[in-house]
């Protein structure tokens, strides 16, 4: 079962490993992401940060889907972290089991606009989430679970 899915750019750190893997009741983190399976560094830095007694699995979009979809991840209370809203759009896409998508933080850049404190987006990703929105999905910013979550269709 799915409990949340989340948006951020630097994956699995001290508050998602912690405050929301706890806040959620997950028995396992899903890092979907097409870097971290092939880059060493950022899969030891990973590895450091997960939470004692919960399962930390590491996968490509692709392989994750193809998890996901095979029934592999069932049994567990997961807790799906990517890297950026196309992962997420891609993933829900693919798997209609994920119902909440939560952005936690996208970095800054040129073409992002800022739209709340840590969440910068860029056109493609204001329509993926517009997208994911008119399909039923309920996208939210929140940084941490005591903060107040916002709805993303009340910010686009």
């Amino acid at each position: 079962m799915i409990l949340l899915t989340r948006v951020d750019h630097r994956l699995l750190h001290g508050q998602v490993a912690f405050s929301w893997t706890q806040s959620i009741g997950a028995d396992c983190i899903l890092i979907a992401n097409d870097d971290v399976p092939v880059n060493e560094i950022r899969k030891t830095t990973i590895k450091l940060a997960k939470p004692q007694g919960v399962k930390l699995v590491i996968k490509n979009i692709e392989d994750s889907i193809t998890s996901l979809n095979s029934g592999v991840t069932d049994k567990y209370k997961l807790f799906i972290v990517v890297e950026s809203i196309k992962d997420a759009y891609d993933l829900a896409l693919a798997y209609p089991e994920i119902k909440r998508i939560n952005l936690g933080g996208t970095k800054a850049g040129a073409d992002k606009e800022n739209i709340s404190k840590a969440i910068n987006v860029t056109e493609e990703e204001k329509e993926l989430l517009k997208k994911l929105d008119s399909q039923g999905i309920e996208v939210f910013i929140q940084m941490v679970p005591s903060d107040k979550a916002i709805k993303i269709a009340d910010i686009l």
